[in-house]
């Protein structure tokens, strides 16, 4: 939870050390919840009467029964509120991707408590599901208190959803003593059970950010456990992106990490096609390389992106645009900014290896674009928080991927965008940004590494640190050790720790520490294979680059 100083207006008091030890079982659910509750009083709402399971004549359309078949999620805290997330779909794998609603609108009622039991309910409102948006709500609550734990539901045609947890920001001014945050990327659903988000969802947390990859558009046919793709085809059409979400949401784990706290995302390739970058579709054999056809592609992507996560309003798609790079702060502790490493990218470089080497130093490519540039810099250099954080979709060390004097580099990777890379880690480094960390999914593996700025000196500056999460699910279960992870370790000093498992990461933060716990998991192929901490890697404040690393 967060905690924040006790003489910071609006700021709640937890009896709990500033950065606990790190968990080696997972914490039991319900005892979070009586740990972290916080008393309501001043909190304005108070009484309001709850919702309850109408048994009144359904007034409008005639549904089925079973609406919140994919579940609820809260997302984006400010200090006042957060936006909440269902969408209606009693046929979830309807091949239209509609989920079974008809073409009607619906009247979803939404209810926030300071109880799990819903008694204490303080803010409450109406929104309308229409099929236009494929019957998904996106309701921005406002009016609550910040840094504190609260539970929501939705109510639909007399039905109640499940009830779910979430945590408002700290106010922007708060002393904020201590926080918690998981992260975690590249889902693909044939490939294994979510076991890391069971675990996931018995974490004491405040926010989750999803860095990417949370459906993958493939065909993925393989049978081997039962969870091949229900379309059995890559995804192209708005039906294709709808019924790929309706799957993936469909699962328990996934619905549970969901309903344990509010989520941050951003998308990385998979949410639209491999690989892609800017207006340009990926090499491959498909018939969609103009790129107004590719516009449309990604339009249809981006849509349903939308329609499924807990985004606001500011993030509704405009045809094949999105607003996906923003910022959340909480309090004085933690600035986060959520980046978007494709849409203004410059194509990645074809040709192999050569050709990356010959063209990543170019001063003309870009990773971020010139105008989220600027917006990241102005960000960071106006921050007053103690840890200015990246969401970051593909990975920013430096990673030379040749064994002896070669060098070989991912054409994907901020590797091809060298130049790119030192033009921000220069400004870092000019402008004095401290406690500065990325952290980072798409590569299905983890790595601690420091960012220096300049990579081929050992002795040069650290600017940051960079955490690498690997996959819950893409890659297969992966081992502790692989080859490319020992030439990495043995190529590259400034990388730390190394792992290809599959799992997610925990960051705990307070004044003095950063802390990220590697939680991987034995097995994706078995359900409910057991999670466990493979590392601790420890950055403290005014200290650029990694402290410890403790392994397990």
């Amino acid at each position: 939870m967060v905690r924040a100083d006790p003489a910071t207006p609006g700021g709640a008091v937890v009896s709990r050390p500033a950065l606990p030890p790190v968990s080696r079982t997972p914490i039991s659910r319900r005892g979070l919840f009586a740990a972290g509750a916080l008393g309501g009083a001043g909190l304005a709402g108070v009484g309001v009467p709850a919702l309850a399971r109408d048994r009144r004549p359904v007034v409008g359309p005639r549904l089925a029964s079973e609406l919140f078949t994919l579940g609820i999620a809260s997302g984006d805290p400010w200090p006042d509120g957060f936006v909440l997330w269902t969408r209606l779909a009693p046929e979830p794998l309807a091949a239209d991707g509609l989920g079974g609603m008809p073409d009607a609108e619906v009247e979803v009622e939404w209810e926030v408590a300071t109880d799990e039991a819903m008694s204490q309910v303080v803010r409450r409102g109406t929104e309308t599901a229409r099929l236009a948006g494929n019957h998904s709500v996106h309701a921005e609550v406002t009016g609550l208190e910040p840094a504190r734990e609260y539970w929501y539901r939705f109510r639909a045609n007399g039905e109640l959803s499940p009830v779910g947890r979430a945590v408002t920001a700290p106010a922007a001014d708060a002393e904020v003593a201590a926080m918690t945050f998981a992260f975690a990327s590249c889902q693909n659903f044939p490939e294994g059970y979510f076991n890391a988000y069971a675990d996931l969802a018995r974490q004491d947390l405040d926010l989750v950010v999803h860095l990417g990859d949370y459906i993958y558009e493939g065909a993925g046919t393989q049978d081997a456990l039962g969870r091949a793709h229900t379309s059995r085809k890559e995804t192209f059409t708005l039906a294709d992106y709808r019924l790929r979400y309706s799957q993936y949401k469909a699962d328990a784990d996934l619905q549970a990490a969901h309903a344990h706290a509010p989520w941050a995302v951003a998308p990385d390739d998979h949410e639209v096609e491999n690989n892609w970058a800017g207006d340009i579709s990926q090499v491959d054999t498909e018939p969609d390389q103009d790129p107004a056809v590719f516009r449309q592609r990604r339009a249809a992507a981006y849509q349903a992106y939308w329609e499924n996560m807990p985004l606001r309003r500011s993030s509704l798609p405009q045809g094949p645009e999105m607003d996906i790079y923003r910022r959340l702060t909480f309090g004085r502790l933690l600035s986060l900014s959520m980046l978007d490493t494709r849409r203004f990218r410059d194509d990645q470089i074809e040709g192999g290896n050569q050709a990356v080497l010959d063209g990543r130093w170019d001063p003309r490519r870009t990773m971020l674009g010139r105008r989220q540039e600027g917006w990241l810099l102005n960000g960071l250099d106006s921050s007053r928080a103690r840890w200015n954080v990246l969401g970051n979709q593909v990975f920013c060390f430096e990673a030379d991927h040749e064994a002896g004097p070669e060098v070989r580099y991912s054409g994907d990777t901020w590797d091809s965008y060298a130049a790119a890379r030192q033009r921000l880690f220069d400004q870092l480094h000019r402008r004095g940004v401290e406690n500065f960390v990325m952290v980072t999914g798409d590569a299905h593996r983890s790595v601690a590494a420091d960012l220096k700025l300049d990579f081929s000196d050992p002795s040069s500056p650290t600017v940051g640190t960079e955490f690498l999460g690997t996959s819950i699910t893409s890659g297969g279960n992966g081992s502790d050790q692989d080859d490319l992870g020992r030439v990495w370790l043995a190529e590259n000093p400034h990388m730390k720790f190394h792992n290809k498992q599959r799992g997610y990461q925990v960051v705990r933060l307070d004044q003095d520490t950063l802390e990220c716990e590697y939680r991987v998991c034995d097995s994706v192929t078995v359900p409910g294979a057991p999670v466990r901490t493979r590392s601790v890697v420890t950055v403290e404040s005014g200290r650029a680059g990694i402290a410890d690393v403790s392994l397990f």
